[in-house]
């Protein structure tokens, strides 16, 4: 035991070390990094505008190879470099920092700093005030969702700005996608508008294409249509795509699994690759057209469900760059073949390229913004999303002008049918006469049985209503059994609290009962409980009081609504009433005393009901050691004696 003491003793001497080291180093490098680094903070008054695009007073070190804020803070002042707005977006890339600083001379400000790319696996926040650390923070889409610091689809952090604080951020980016840093600092009044308003447009967008998708399964499933199955396969694959690019998939879906949110992509794109070419073969009708554009688009589609499986299983930065080259070259043959086709005179080719060109026309437009070529000023990810949304709805209409051909088709061929139909009509018009007049036996047949069935089914009912009514009966005395007392304690305690109302309990104990069966019988011992019943029940005049056989010769009643006058008032009539009976069996005159216990309370929880039962419980036998015949009521001394 002595050896184990020391080896803790010394453990715990080691850490405080460590941990003084550490804070010395981390001094060191602010002081060290002070002097050779000196961005121009942000200067924030109460004057200064609510939204603030941060990239102007954002730097980025040059160095990826700093894991750690004291390693950072020793760097010098010619690794860091202003962050250019227009430069290209980079994908996967590990211990990136960026800094930036705001200073507040007067005033006493809130803010929220916003980061407002979901899709970052993670930000690791340090936040310095005058130089001193004060706090980290970690977010990311590789961690839970509930550990960000408020709710929200994208990255927020809350900041309290005081008068004379120069405050210091750096952020640790470690990511697989792309590295995206718009950073805004917000007034909460104006971010929570935009983020209502951005959730309404995203919700729209995701409704729609949600919408779009079920449609479609209820049709294919009512038709059996391998189009529609396919063309819901394709539009869920899109809906759950924009959801996890708009944050929603991993705050609603899956926000305690974050290994799904790093590996869907790799597995939804693809997999909705396959489903556009399958629907495209359908949608251009390829069997009927072009056998070799058919066998082209099976074996991509082929290739794309392959990859789905094998994806999650390479490297992301290669998957990711894989999948776009996927992407590109089969959109291009999609293009290609609608082109042709609607060349060649097929119906729907020319919408169905439309649509596709939509939808590349939105992914080179991001692309462009990816590489720096242009800056819009908005997210890059908006033309694509744009573009897809415009590619679902112009296929619906694909789908919508190929349904109302097949419709024509089938109206053609149900009027042959029914011209052929109309020289067999007469021969079978008496055999459904015949079958009309069965019918209608047959229903009244049933209506019969459904009547009687619905007669049987009421009088189940009423003796359900019979038994339910019966278990909460006791049977010797006709009053409410212990279980019924039970649930109307919880019930009323429930209103008292709700209310503020007093609720009072009453405990009832048969004095000497055990004497009375060993000298005139059980019989006549049911007898006397029976007859102190029906007189409690008499005395008892408001339908909300309960009286109740608590157990052998016990009793308790619960009388809502009542203080401590009024229930000591019911407790004495009740006691005297009991000791005036004269309770006669079988030729035996048995006199009768009772002995009551009262508690009060306004009730203040759901555990203070059974309290309130256990000072009655107390109060009766205070009540039986005082002499009998009496009524006590509980009081804190009752507790102590």
């Amino acid at each position: 035991m002595k050896n184990n003491a020391t080896y803790r003793s010394s453990c715990c001497y080691l850490y405080h070390v460590s941990v003084i080291i550490g804070l010395c180093l981390l001094f060191i490098g602010q002081h060290s990094w002070a002097s050779t680094f000196s961005p121009m903070p942000l200067r924030l008054t109460s004057d200064s505008i609510t939204k603030i695009e941060l990239q102007e007073w954002v730097y980025a070190n040059q160095s990826n190879d700093i894991g750690t804020l004291t390693q950072l803070l020793q760097q010098p002042e010619n690794t860091w470099g202003k962050v250019n707005a227009t430069q290209p977006y980079r994908i996967g890339i590990k211990n990136y920092w960026v800094s930036f600083s705001i200073f507040t001379p007067n005033d006493n400000l809130s803010r929220i700093i916003a980061l407002d790319n979901p899709l970052l696996d993670s930000v690791k926040i340090y936040h310095l005030i005058n130089g001193r650390l004060i706090g980290t923070e970690v977010m990311g889409d590789g961690l839970p969702f509930k550990q960000r610091p408020l709710q929200s689809n994208i990255f927020l952090y809350p900041v309290n700005f005081e008068p004379g604080d120069t405050h210091t951020f750096y952020f640790k980016i470690d990511t697989k996608g792309s590295v995206s840093l718009p950073l805004v600092l917000w007034s909460s009044n104006d971010l929570t508008q935009l983020t209502e308003t951005k959730n309404l447009f995203n919700g729209m967008q995701i409704g729609l294409l949600l919408a779009i998708c079920l449609f479609s399964l209820f049709i294919a499933l009512a038709s059996g249509s391998f189009s529609y199955s396919y063309y819901s396969g394709y539009v869920l694959g899109l809906t759950l795509l924009t959801a996890t690019i708009y944050g929603v998939s991993f705050r609603y879906l899956w926000p305690q699994w974050p290994i799904i949110q790093q590996y869907i992509f790799l597995i939804l794109i693809p997999l909705t690759l396959a489903f556009s070419l399958l629907f495209t073969e359908k949608v251009l009708q390829l069997k009927y057209h072009n056998l070799k554009m058919l066998r082209i688009c099976r074996v991509m589609a082929g290739l794309c469900f392959g990859l789905t499986f094998i994806m999650p299983f390479i490297n992301y930065s290669t998957a990711l760059y894989t999948l776009v080259f996927v992407v590109l070259t089969i959109s291009i043959i999609l293009m290609a073949f609608s082109l042709i086709q609607a060349f060649g005179g097929q119906r729907n080719a020319p919408l169905y390229a439309i649509g596709r060109f939509g939808f590349m026309l939105g992914c080179i437009v991001t692309g462009l913004i990816y590489i720096g070529i242009i800056s819009p000023g908005f997210s890059p990810l908006i033309p694509v999303m744009i573009g897809l949304t415009f590619e679902v709805i112009t296929m619906a209409a694909v789908l919508a002008s190929r349904y109302n051909d097949e419709r024509k088709a089938k109206l053609k061929i149900q009027q042959q049918a029914l011209e052929q139909a109309q020289r067999l009509r007469e021969t079978r018009e008496e055999a459904l006469r015949s079958e009309a007049e069965n019918s209608e036996k047959l229903e009244r047949m049933v209506q019969e049985r459904t009547l009687e069935l619905e007669v049987t089914l009421r009088e189940l009912n009423d003796v359900n209503q019979q038994l339910t009514e019966q278990n909460t009966i006791d049977s010797l005395t006709g009053v409410k059994n212990r279980s019924a007392f039970d649930r109307r304690l919880i019930a009323e305690g429930r209103i008292s609290r709700r209310q503020q109302t007093p609720m009072s309990l009453l405990m009832i104990d048969i004095d000497k009962f055990k004497s009375i069966n060993d000298q005139f019988g059980h019989l006549s011992g049911d007898y006397t409980i029976q007859t102190i019943a029906n007189t409690l029940s008499e005395y008892l005049k408001r339908p909300t009081d309960l009286v109740s056989r608590f157990g052998g010769e016990e009793f308790a009643i619960i009388l809502p609504c009542t203080d401590k006058d009024g229930a000591l008032l019911v407790a004495e009539q009740i006691r005297q009433a009991i000791s005036e009976l004269n309770i006669v069996h079988n030729g035996h005159t048995m006199p009768i005393t009772i002995s009551i216990g009262v508690s009060t309370a306004i009730i203040d929880s759901d555990e203070h009901p059974i309290l309130l039962l256990e000072q009655a419980d107390k109060s009766l036998y205070q009540a039986k050691r005082s002499g009998r015949n009496k009524v006590c009521y509980y009081q804190l001394e009752t507790d102590q004696t």
